[in-house]
């Protein structure tokens, strides 16, 4: 067994690693999304749990969202309570660790390469946990995503593969938190792609399939196979309603843009003491919970109640809105909650009430409130995350009717174009970085050099050796014919040459003995004979190429080692690297 072991670590591993610094390694992508998909199934049965189960057991009523059904006092204080210990909490953490959500997923992506730490999921896992539990305005797929992709991450840098593989390791963990916490698999692909990763590749998608899959399977083994919501069956009545779905649109369209104005607004404030932000976003709740029950946890039961035509327009409206201004106002001000549930949520409710409006119009012609709903679902969530093809394929899922297709794209586009060029609003998330100061570069060179490690393009063909070195070392140095020589110093390379420039040298000073010009030389200094050497700096073998880039501009030297740490304080060269060696490699694959 032990002999067995060190084989897969001496060999299949390097192996596997190797194969995976390229952009086209599907196969063993292949086997990363699917290692994904299980384990972030797993963490997702495990994250719901510790929601449900408290609520289930502790809230009166049946299931785990009858929060209304809590008396006045106990209401109030609850979301309050909880947002004082989540405030407490997060005041005792550095201000790096109180990241979490899609918004920090995205930031790592942006700026560590996707490397997310155990310490951040499980500050994500316990804050999404009592966001729910304590009746906030939050949903749980924001969390989920977030937990996803960290352990996903976590399994890439486990195992130490290339930076460009676990990218898409945890685009890989984002479309399994999704698929696994809606059963809606295909939406959970278009997620991660469009909304994460901003990118579509086709080397991508095999393995983000392959993980939305495998995580969906996994919570279908507990939960069944049944979606997040129970919808009838809907179909549009009539193409009369066509002028009405576009005036949905543009209503939901101008919520969309008013909620991201107010998480923007709020999020200003961003500066100011966590304790003292997360304590007032607790008692700004409390109003809302006293007066609309309904805007407290995910909401859920809210939603299914709207979709089969259960609650009345003055109570769609208010909660609507209620639920728009409460998770804003919260969210903007640092509440560590998720924003998919609540914009689904608005979006149903809004959509609904909508709905109704439209019945006394047209009641020979309107479809049902469910119907109307379910649209305005699917257009809430196109427009606040800027995501029409996700918000789609959602809205195609959780319906499984192909009759919502054509007024869905229409209510969906029309929304999302009214958000972002009527009132010029990005993507909730983009929204959200600029806040911070961040910004998301995804522009093609950019995502091309991602995708790539340095281990996929460097040249092999090298050798580490000594400044000095007596003639005959230098001769049995060049017998194994490298192509380069990296000459150490005294705290490690200081510097390379083409080893054709010391073959040259000797093949020279050679004739001069020969011809009684010289005397023979008793050692070879690198640094010193007539030769091509470049200043180095080293690179480590995980690094994409848009990494290694970013050593070239900072350290302006002219050539990159690539080294991986074999063991402590023990650097292992693995080759070299030039900036036209990246210049040559985008151009030959734009080619």
């Amino acid at each position: 067994m032990q002999r067995l072991w060190h084989q897969i670590t001496e060999h299949l591993i390097p192996v596997f690693r190797r194969r995976l610094s390229g952009v086209d390694a599907l196969p063993q992508l292949a086997v990363l999304g699917l290692l994904s998909g299980l384990i972030t199934g797993g963490v997702i049965l495990v994250f719901r749990l510790a929601i449900e189960w408290p609520l289930e057991h502790f809230l009166p009523g049946e299931g785990s969202e009858s929060f209304e059904e809590l008396d006045l006092l106990t209401r109030g204080l609850l979301p309050l309570t909880g947002a004082l210990l989540l405030g407490f909490m997060l005041h005792r953490l550095a201000i790096h660790d109180r990241k979490v959500g899609i918004v920090h997923v995205m930031e790592r992506l942006n700026y560590h390469q996707g490397y997310i730490s155990l310490r951040s999921a499980i500050v994500q896992f316990v804050s999404g946990v009592a966001t729910v539990v304590t009746g906030q305005s939050a949903g749980r797929e924001g969390p989920a995503v977030h937990l996803g992709a960290a352990f996903s991450s976590l399994m890439g840098q486990w195992m130490r593969l290339p930076n460009n593989s676990i990218r898409t390791l945890v685009a890989c963990g984002c479309a399994a938190a999704i698929s696994a916490s809606f059963n809606t698999p295909i939406s959970g692909v278009i997620f991660a792609m469009e909304v994460v990763m901003m990118e579509y590749t086709i080397a991508g998608f095999t393995p983000i399939i392959l993980a939305a899959v495998s995580a969906a399977i996994v919570t279908q083994a507990v939960y069944g196979s049944e979606p997040a919501f129970s919808v009838p069956a809907l179909t549009m009545n009539s193409l009369l309603e066509i002028p009405w779905v576009l005036a949905i649109a543009v209503i939901i369209g101008i919520a969309a843009a008013l909620f991201i104005q107010l998480v923007d607004t709020m999020g200003r404030h961003h500066q100011r003491p966590v304790m003292l932000r997360i304590a007032l976003a607790g008692l700004l709740m409390v109003p809302f919970a006293i007066l609309m029950p309904e805007t407290m946890g995910i909401g859920y039961d809210t939603v299914d109640d709207t979709i089969n035509g259960q609650l009345g327009f003055w109570l769609l409206l208010g909660v609507g809105v209620s639920k728009l201004l409460v998770t804003s106002l919260t969210l903007g001000l640092g509440m560590p909650s998720g924003v998919i549930g609540p914009t689904l949520f608005m979006g149903a409710t809004l959509g609904g009430a909508m709905g109704l409006v439209g019945a006394q119009i047209l009641p020979e012609h309107a479809s049902s409130v469910g119907f109307y709903a379910m649209l305005g679902m699917g257009a809430m969530m196109g427009a606040v995350l800027q995501a029409p093809l996700a918000a789609l394929m959602a809205l195609m899922e959780l319906t499984r009717n192909p009759n919502i297709i054509l007024p869905g794209m229409l209510i969906i586009t029309t929304s999302t174009l009214v958000t972002s060029e009527a009132f010029g609003k990005k993507s909730l998330f983009l929204t959200i970085l600029k806040s911070q100061g961040l910004s998301y570069q995804n522009s093609p060179v950019i995502q091309a050099l991602r995708r790539v490690s340095v281990g996929a393009i460097m040249d092999r063909s090298l050798l580490r050796t000594e400044r000095h070195l007596t003639v005959d070392e230098a001769r049995k140095a060049l017998k194994s014919e490298p192509k380069w020589l990296l000459v150490e110093g005294s705290s490690g390379p200081t510097a390379l040459l083409p080893a054709v420039d010391l073959a040259r040298y000797l093949e020279d000073t050679d004739k001069l003995v020969a011809e009684d010009e010289a005397e023979a030389p008793e050692s070879v200094d690198l640094m010193d004979i007539p030769a091509n050497r470049r200043d180095v700096a080293p690179v480590q073998y995980q690094a994409t190429l848009e990494e290694a880039l970013n050593v070239f501009d900072s350290s302006n030297s002219e050539a990159l080692y690539v080294q991986r740490h074999v063991a402590p304080m023990i650097q292992r060269v693995y080759g070299v690297i030039l900036k036209s060696d990246i210049e040559s490699y985008y151009q030959y694959r734009r080619s």
